[in-house]
């Protein structure tokens, strides 16, 4: 027989179970990743090496994900425009940043309150060296003569870079200290700095190979040292700083980083896309072209490459009085 308590606990159970049911009802399956538009966010201006390869890479992606992986340009301060635009998103996958050795920079020099943990990251893509050049009829032949020259009449060679802070500023500092020349330092802007040096506004420029081959291949400018590991295939008659014994090391890397807390299948995909991206026949191209080193990392191998990567932008800039990290 069938009690009141019986029909009682029956309807409470019924009425619990409608609780979520009926909103996953009427909310439909849930929408598998992608199911729309990707915003991928470049923290420098149009023009540049980090746009042409961002912009490849993009395109590339959209044809693996099924949507339109849109490049979007934010510049402005070192990266830190893009990547408050990025960290503040939905994280859904759906806002990516193009991020880069800037992502430590920008952190550390106090461009903004947080660090780079303060991201989940999909993985590197490529990386490259950041070559210390000359003009090309300057007098300077090596790296060595353009030290002399410097102890010779310490304070008054100008050496450009992107912005004060920068990957190329804090390269420039590791080969000027290495070298042991009290160099000037000049924060020429993406768009100027090669312009400084074709001009004799600077006597010296560090930048980011893909922002300079060009220029050395038309002999406009002259390589004289790489502050890399190991020497680059586009140039391999520039020495590494350290095969002419001076110990100075930092390359540029360019990435993928997303909002913290996006979901680990979504990270999945994009990891997935830009490792499918990274080595299609597009970018591989470029990469040829242009001398960066494709070398897809992805989550976990990734997080020890920025931890390595951060300690030695940290010790550049606590060395040259940059460090003001407004991390919370």
């Amino acid at each position: 027989m069938t009690t009141l308590k019986t029909i009682l606990t029956n309807a409470t159970a019924i009425a619990v179970a409608s609780a979520f049911v009926f909103p996953v009802l009427l909310s439909g399956p849930a929408k598998a990743f992608p199911d729309g538009p990707i915003e991928f966010v470049i923290p420098f201006g149009a023009g540049g090496g980090a746009d042409i390869e961002g912009r490849v890479l993009a395109k590339e992606m959209s044809k693996v994900l099924g949507v339109p992986v849109v490049p979007i340009n934010k510049p402005g301060a070192g990266g830190a425009v893009t990547y408050t635009y990025v960290k503040n998103s939905k994280p859904n996958g759906n806002t990516i940043a193009w991020s880069s050795t800037s992502i430590l920079t920008t952190t550390n020099i106090g461009n903004v309150p947080y660090g780079y943990d303060a991201f989940d990251h999909i993985g590197r893509v490529e990386y490259q060296p950041m070559p210390f050049a000359v003009k090309g009829d300057a007098p300077y032949k090596t790296l060595k003569a353009f030290a002399a020259a410097c102890k010779k009449a310490p304070g008054t060679l100008k050496v450009a870079n992107s912005s004060a802070g920068s990957a190329t500023h804090l390269a420039a500092i590791a080969l000027m200290d290495a070298i042991g020349c009290k160099a000037i330092h000049l924060p020429a802007g993406v768009t100027r700095r090669n312009a400084t040096v074709l001009s004799g506004e600077s006597n010296a420029m560090i930048a980011p190979l893909t922002g300079a081959v060009n220029l050395a291949k038309a002999k406009k400018i002259r390589v004289l040292a790489m502050p890399s590991e190991k020497r680059n295939a586009v140039m391999p008659n520039v020495p590494t700083a350290k095969e002419l014994g001076f110990d100075a090391e930092l390359d540029l890397f360019r990435s993928l980083s997303v909002a913290k807390g996006t979901p680990i299948g979504v990270k999945a995909k994009l990891a997935g896309a830009m490792t499918a991206a990274a080595n299609s026949k597009a970018f591989t191209d470029l990469a040829e072209k242009n001398g960066f080193t494709i070398a897809p990392m992805q989550v976990g191998q990734f997080e020890a490459y920025l931890k390595q990567e951060n300690a030695k932008v940290v010790k550049i800039m606590k060395a040259a009085g940059l460090y003001q990290s407004k991390m919370k």
